[in-house]
């Protein structure tokens, strides 16, 4: 048993370190000016700025961002387990 507390704890964690890295990366980006006119189709421009959007900045808060919700998604599955 003290064994398995041992590993929760860590798992807690780094678990706290994914939610704070997400929060981080979100925070980080910039604004989409879009809103809900880029579900109707409005606007839908594509510029070369947004088809080389993934070498940017950008491009790489993002690509972290869904990375980092997708390890705070199976973090949260495995604690609840582990419990």
């Amino acid at each position: 048993m003290a064994g398995m507390s041992v590993v929760y704890i860590i798992l807690n964690v780094l678990f706290i370190a994914v939610c704070l890295g997400l929060v981080l990366s979100i925070l980080l980006q910039k604004k989409s000016s879009q809103g809900l006119g880029s579900i109707a189709g409005m606007g839908n421009t594509e510029t070369y700025w947004d088809k080389n959007k993934a070498r940017s900045m950008e491009g790489t808060l993002e690509k972290y961002t869904k990375i980092g919700g997708t390890v705070l998604f199976v973090f949260s599955i495995v604690l609840c387990l582990v419990r």
